[in-house]
């Protein structure tokens, strides 16, 4: 193919319908028969980017190799397609509006009256460009987010109509997912929701080339017939979309309905290549037949939302499969943690993960898990503030500093094990500022870490402000906690872990972040195997 060609994915109706999940399917069955394909989410909020949201509010912040704080949503893009994205994976309305104010403070506009249009869709306009002109792709998908008639979205609905007059319809395509309610007293599908969605976008001067109708039951002829006529759409263009027991199934079930047929028939592409999906088809044998299963504590401070630990959740389902395993996953909020109830609420678990998180909040609980995982030789796994949370229990407990503590949670601690870094004393500004991205790791030789993922050095996406104090290194590994992974350049420790314990390891990065369904992270799948071990220590016991 000569040159990049342009698919855009709206909503309608009500949002959380899964653009995300049929942009990523879309993209496996095309990567699947050999195109080269990217992802990226337009999202409407002011924002930047989600860097400073609540997880309550947004779910994950999902951070990328070159460091952008980005949706959840490309954490979908990564583990469908095993490809990185980055910064120009992900744009919001306050990154679009801040490049045009920026471009005019410097007077690039001069004269001009700076307007929405043309300078606003513009601006959009550079950013869908950028990936296609690359020339490292055949397609790019491009996900909008929120629904059709939100009045935030009007700029990007504008920037898209504009996209298809600067490159041609035959490298334009545009499909909208929507929703078929079933109402149960009238006993029938409803297609009006997806009429009037339609007409929104309609009046916004783009017409849908194919429909994706999620639904509850199947579509009968009728209603795909109907659909068609109204949203005027070809008949073999109203594709359905049930719910599915897992994410997963969505790149087969879309095969079924010929989605990436259609969309390389709209776009005059001659491909009569079938799909390659062997290791996707593998994968989900694998992950629907287990012969294990294993109950695996996650204990954090966002539990009652889980796509705050989204990428979390994902890397135990993958590193499951491998394992031939259910992973159980218990959603234990810290803050119902303390030392008279550890028994009670983790003693049946197989593995306990200690979660990322930022604040002083429900830090006490994560403290007594790690004591009562490590006390009672269960396997452990802390990422990030989890990790920190075990430096700090070893101090109190092993080492008996009593008043070892993080200055994220008490500025004049005496015993900062845990510091905020160097470079992150001066800075005042929290947006973009954490030390956000892929860094080098590397590990002792001997170590577990070092085992587990079969080599010295290996690169780890991170997030975070605070560090283990080196103060206290020597001291801590003349007890017992090994520093296995450090960081080359500025001797950060990256991971820890005890030798003497069956499964005990904390990582400074987010190893989650990179496990993908066709390459689960070794830490995931070596801790879901220690898990598998405990429980069958259990059983015999």
């Amino acid at each position: 193919m000569a040159k990049a060609k342009y698919i855009f994915v709206t909503g309608g109706v009500t949002s959380s319908l899964g653009k995300g999940i049929i942009s990523a399917s879309l993209g496996k069955l095309l990567q699947a028969r050999g195109f080269k394909v990217t992802i990226q989410k337009f999202d409407p909020y002011i924002n930047i980017d989600p860097g400073t949201l609540n997880p309550y509010e947004h779910g994950e912040c999902y951070v990328t190799d070159d460091g952008a704080e980005t949706d959840l949503d490309l954490g979908h893009y990564e583990r469908f397609l095993n490809t990185a994205t980055s910064q120009a994976n992900n744009i919001t309305t306050g990154r679009i509006y801040n490049n045009v104010i920026t471009k005019e403070r410097e007077g690039q506009y001069l004269g001009k009256t700076v307007q929405v249009v043309p300078h606003i869709t513009d601006e959009i306009k550079r950013n869908v460009y950028l990936l296609g002109e690359s020339g490292d792709y055949d397609f790019v998908i491009t996900e909008i987010g929120g629904c059709v008639g939100d009045i935030e979205s009007l700029p990007f609905i504008e920037a898209v109509r504009q996209v298809k007059w600067d490159v041609g319809q035959n490298d334009f395509l545009v499909i909208h997912l929507t929703l078929i309610p079933y109402l149960k007293a009238a006993k029938e599908l409803k297609t009006k929701p997806t009429q009037h969605s339609v007409k929104q976008l309609l009046e916004a001067g783009i017409q849908p080339d194919i429909l994706v109708c999620r639904a509850e039951t199947k579509l009968p002829d009728d209603i795909r017939k109907k659909l068609a006529l109204f949203c005027n759409v070809q008949y073999n263009s109203v594709i359905e979309a049930l719910d599915a027991d897992t994410i997963y199934d969505l790149p087969i079930l879309m095969r079924k309905e010929k989605l990436a047929e259609r969309v390389l028939t709209k776009l005059k592409i001659s491909n009569k290549t079938e799909p390659n999906l062997d290791q996707w088809k593998d994968f989900l044998g694998k992950l629907k037949n287990p012969t294990e299963e294993v109950k695996i504590g996650l204990v954090g401070k966002y539990v009652e939302l889980p796509d705050a630990y989204k990428s979390i959740a994902e890397a135990f389902i993958h590193a499951g499969a491998v394992n031939e395993c259910k992973v159980d996953l218990k959603w234990i909020p810290s803050e119902s943690i303390n030392e008279e109830n550890c028994q009670s609420v983790l003693g049946k678990l197989d593995g306990i993960l200690v979660a990322p998180g930022f604040g002083e909040r429900g830090i006490p609980g994560k403290i007594e898990a790690v004591r009562y995982v490590r006390e009672n030789k269960i396997p452990f796994f802390g990422i990030c503030l989890g990790m920190q949370c075990a430096v700090i229990e070893f101090a109190r407990n092993v080492l008996k500093i009593k008043d070892a503590a993080s200055t994220e949670l008490d500025e004049n601690t005496k015993s900062p094990v845990i510091d905020l870094m160097e470079e992150q004393k001066k800075i005042t500004i929290k947006g973009g500022t954490m030390r956000l991205g892929a860094y080098p790791c590397t590990f002792k030789r001997g170590s577990k870490a070092a085992t587990i993922y079969g080599k010295s050095k290996i690169i780890e996406r991170h997030r975070h402000r605070y560090e283990f104090n080196n103060k206290y290194l020597t001291k801590m590994e003349k007890a017992g906690l090994m520093a296995s992974g450090t960081n080359p350049e500025t001797g950060l420790v990256e991971v820890v872990e005890l030798p003497d314990h069956p499964w005990f390891i904390g990582t400074q990065y987010h190893p989650e972040l990179k496990s993908t369904v066709l390459n689960p992270h070794p830490l995931f799948v070596k801790f879901v195997r220690a898990a598998i071990q405990n429980s069958k220590l259990h059983a015999k016991n």
